[in-house]
């Protein structure tokens, strides 16, 4: 089984890249993820995920460029974005996170 555990060190997302999008409400995130782990970097992102699964690969999920940081009062509070990206240095954490969601998701409804 496919496990998880939020980072406490940043270095271990340096070099992560847009590896997909998944749509989701902020709400359900939590539920599967917990609480973020950043509250964004004051510019493109208002809030964001990071994740290292049990297999050892490392996921980022975030808004981009849609919340209040990036878009001031026409941008979208962080309980109304939707459409987030996920991160990571493959495309194994796409797919690591789409697992986590479905699985979670399945087991919450």
């Amino acid at each position: 089984m496919l496990t998880f555990t939020q980072l406490t060190n940043s270095s271990s997302i340096s070099g992560t890249s847009l590896q997909g999008y998944i749509e989701c409400d902020y709400e359900t995130l939590c539920r599967v993820f917990g609480k973020e782990t950043s509250d964004g970097d004051g510019y493109k992102v208002d809030v964001e995920w990071e994740l290292e699964f049990s297999d050892g690969v490392v996921a980022t999920i975030y808004n981009w460029k849609n919340g209040k940081n990036y878009c001031d009062e026409d941008g979208l509070e962080i309980d109304e974005i939707t459409e987030w990206n996920v991160g990571g240095h493959s495309k194994q954490a796409f797919a690591n996170v789409s697992k986590a969601l479905m699985g979670k998701m399945g087991s919450l409804a």
